[in-house]
């Protein structure tokens, strides 16, 4: 699989990055043996770039991905994981509103110096690994200024003694993404469900900001928490239940795929990766088939007359760069 330079840093990734929320038990459980298949059909595959987080699953993806990893080559994948978020157990663990069959740990929001540098620590333990390639500051929407004056000192001090590759930050929005590219030199930021055949707001400023300071944009949320996958089923979008309008636009996306016999899956994971500034597709999985259909997806033939009348009907931002304008 192709790999490509993430932004300023020295890391290369996969073009395909495998992205582990699914295998924390986001809306269903998943099984040990389940989750250790679909990391090893990625990796069978050529997946090498594996992206994780102590709150997917609370600690329960970073212990199997690590549990698969620790078995590889260390120098022949790239992992990155988060921080803003430390797992404590609580005394009446309710179950999660999205994770599912997970320990009774929940997390507790901590953008400060020290805070990132215990979450550091702990997830080396959970991963059983002796460093971590890219750290994220995760979610810290009603945090900036922590996340600015705390978590982002640790993470260039981790940088500049080489314990880490790259430092960024991975949210749903991307105004405050644009708003720290300003502030701090970031590396890399992941950046889910903004940028994606329903959703193109990260065009306005995020896009031409990270283009402009060679800042690698890892893309998520590709399929906008399932709506892109399956429009016809109970849609997810952000998370939640998809509105009407959103369904609505879904479906006709799905019609003009099927029209000119092809997927939407493939359609949505070739929309995004043809903007210059994304340098990574990442994709969930929580099955072996799935993880092995990102991959074919991702390769799929998606006809030129498709991105043609994409444009023509004004289905996207007509400022989105298709794979059809690519030289």
């Amino acid at each position: 699989m192709e790999r490509v330079r993430l932004g300023r840093s020295d890391l290369e990734l996969t073009r395909l990055g495998l992205g582990t929320a699914p295998l924390g038990g986001l809306f269903a459980p998943v099984s040990e043996e389940d989750a250790e298949a679909t990391i090893a059909r990625a990796w069978s595959l050529g997946v090498r770039y594996f992206d994780t987080a102590p709150l997917y699953g609370f600690g329960l993806a970073e212990q199997r991905l690590g549990r698969f990893l620790r078995a590889q080559p260390r120098d022949t994948y790239v992992i990155s994981t988060k921080v803003g978020r430390l797992l404590r157990a609580g005394a009446a663990a309710a179950e999660d509103d999205h994770y599912k069959g997970t320990p009774r740990l929940r997390p507790q929001f901590d953008f400060s110096y020290d805070g990132v540098m215990r979450s550091v620590e702990e997830s080396l333990a959970r991963l059983g690994l002796d460093r971590i390639d890219i750290l994220l500051v995760h979610d810290p929407d009603d945090h900036f200024g922590d996340a600015v004056n705390g978590a982002f000192r640790a993470l260039q001090r981790l940088r500049e003694d080489g314990s880490v590759g790259a430092i960024g930050a991975g949210m749903n929005q991307s105004e405050m993404l644009a708003r720290f590219a300003e502030s701090v030199p970031v590396d890399c930021f992941l950046l889910a469900g903004r940028y994606t055949l329903l959703d193109q707001g990260a065009l306005t400023a995020l896009l031409p900001i990270c283009l402009a300071q060679n800042i690698g944009i890892v893309l998520g949320g590709i399929y906008n928490s399932g709506i892109l996958a399956d429009p016809h089923g109970a849609a997810k979008f952000n998370y939640e239940d998809a509105d009407a309008a959103r369904v609505a636009r879904a479906r006709e996306l799905d019609a003009l795929c099927k029209q000119h016999g092809t997927e939407l899956k493939a359609a949505s994971i070739q929309f995004c990766v043809a903007h210059p500034a994304v340098t990574v597709a990442l994709q969930g999985a929580r099955s072996a088939d799935e993880a092995a259909e990102n991959v074919a997806m991702a390769n799929a033939a998606v006809p030129a007359s498709f991105w043609q009348e994409l444009r023509a009907r004004n289905l996207v931002d007509g400022r989105a760069p298709l794979p059809g304008d690519m030289p």
